[in-house]
């Protein structure tokens, strides 16, 4: 099954750019256990289509195969921790 972190992004867009060092900082030190996917839908848009994902950043975290988490152009670090702590603890720190 996958655990994963798909970072929905395209090559004009500023936030974007800006957010995602963050982001993946962020997953990288406290989600080993998820994978890093950053998809451009300009080039992936068969995937971007699958997900629904119209604009950008997205942010999906998948685990088990299964999406627990999206979050959509404005969000916060805060919140991506947030919502994350709390799916990641029940599955993996049991």
């Amino acid at each position: 099954m996958q655990n994963r972190v798909l970072y929905f992004t395209s090559p004009g867009c500023s936030v974007c750019k800006v957010l995602k060092p963050k982001v993946k900082s962020l997953v990288e030190a406290r989600y080993p256990n998820l994978e890093w996917r950053e998809i451009n839908i300009a080039e992936e848009r068969e995937i971007a289509a699958q997900y629904s994902v119209f604009t950008v950043p997205v942010l999906i975290i998948e685990l088990e195969g299964k999406e627990y988490v999206r979050l959509i152009r404005a969000f916060s670090l805060d919140e991506v921790q947030e919502k994350t702590d709390r799916i990641y603890s029940l599955l993996f720190e049991n």
